[in-house]
């Protein structure tokens, strides 16, 4: 009986790292999938935001730079202001309010001026800003 032991342990050990190995060849693709891969997002120096004529005077719009959000602004006096449209107290979106000619955050009623400062409520630094040129019939927006 004892040799018959020995291949039993054998064919056990075998069918442990036939398994394994089965086991490993589902979970390794599996973890491969759910985990994001390390791709660093290319860094946009400029943007085309379109059409100035699209842009009246006090008035503004979001525009996608990258992967972040910028408020394009055209003031009443026509000067184009670009700023982060994202809100230095908790990451809100802010928006322009041609009433208030500022530039307004609805989560804590935040205010900047039309140069990005913040004047009111609880934002505890100024909007990033961006340069705001037009160049024949479009204006583009560059990062500083």
């Amino acid at each position: 009986m004892p040799s018959n032991a020995g291949r039993r342990d054998l064919l056990n050990w075998l069918l442990g790292i036939w398994g394994g190995g089965v086991v490993g060849s589902i979970a390794y693709p599996v973890a491969r999938y759910l985990t994001p891969p390390d791709v660093p997002e290319a860094s946009m120096q400029s943007v085309n935001a379109g059409s100035g004529r699209a842009l009246p005077p006090n008035s503004g719009r979001i525009v996608p730079f990258g992967s972040q959000p910028v408020l394009l602004i055209r003031t009443s006096a026509g000067a184009l202001r670009a700023f982060s449209a994202t809100c230095t107290h908790l990451a809100c979106t802010v928006q322009y309010r041609p009433d208030l000619e500022r530039i307004w955050c609805a989560c804590h009623d935040g205010q900047y001026d039309l140069n990005g400062r913040n004047v009111a409520g609880p934002p505890p630094r100024p909007l990033e800003g961006y340069d705001a040129t037009e160049q024949g019939d479009d204006i583009v927006i560059t990062r500083r």
